[in-house]
């Protein structure tokens, strides 16, 4: 499995694609950061966002995009960039009918270091032992998107089995509905 993670941002918009499986050695592919200029308009400053992220889709090619789920901070206007820079990747992903997995900061790190409260520190550190490398990426947007994919790749086969299952039993409900008439 192939996975594009995203950490959204107006300013600095991690990306970050991993390959592998659940249960395997991981591997990066890439790893950076789509930067735009602070004092840039909003409409171009997503135009750059969307720009970056079409390159990363272009040249990697990802099974599924993971992007962070937004929440909630008490500065709306950090909150409103990440959720529109979370927007251009969503739209780019579907653009390519590539599939979109959002997850939350508190699962991505409890996927990569077994704590939903970890640190950035601890984030980056487990990043760089899970996929071997010789140091942990920078800036932490970087490594952000990085556990991101990872944690995608880990979550996923578990996800479908409970969608499948979901599915299974909608679909059970519908056909004893049938008999029944």
């Amino acid at each position: 499995m192939r996975v594009l993670g995203v950490d959204p941002g107006l300013t600095r918009c991690g990306v970050g694609v991993v390959e592998g499986v659940a249960g395997r050695p991981l591997t990066m592919l890439g790893v950076g950061v789509v930067r735009t200029a602070a004092d840039a308009e909003l409409g171009q400053r997503l135009v750059t966002v969307e720009q970056g992220i079409e390159r990363w889709l272009d040249e990697h090619r990802p099974e599924f995009v993971a992007v962070e789920r937004v929440f909630s901070q008490h500065n709306v206007r950090t909150v409103m960039g990440t959720a529109q820079a979370s927007a251009v990747a969503m739209l780019c992903a579907a653009r390519r009918g590539i599939p979109v997995a959002l997850h939350t900061p508190s699962e991505v790190k409890a996927a990569v270091t077994g704590s939903g409260r970890a640190d950035k520190a601890q984030v980056g550190a487990m990043v760089t032992r899970l996929l071997r490398l010789d140091a942990p990426p920078k800036p932490a947007d970087a490594a952000d998107a990085l556990a991101l994919a990872i944690c995608h790749i880990w979550r996923a086969p578990a996800v479908n089995r409970l969608q499948q299952a979901q599915a299974a039993h909608r679909q059970a409900q519908v056909s004893s509905r049938k008999v029944t008439r």
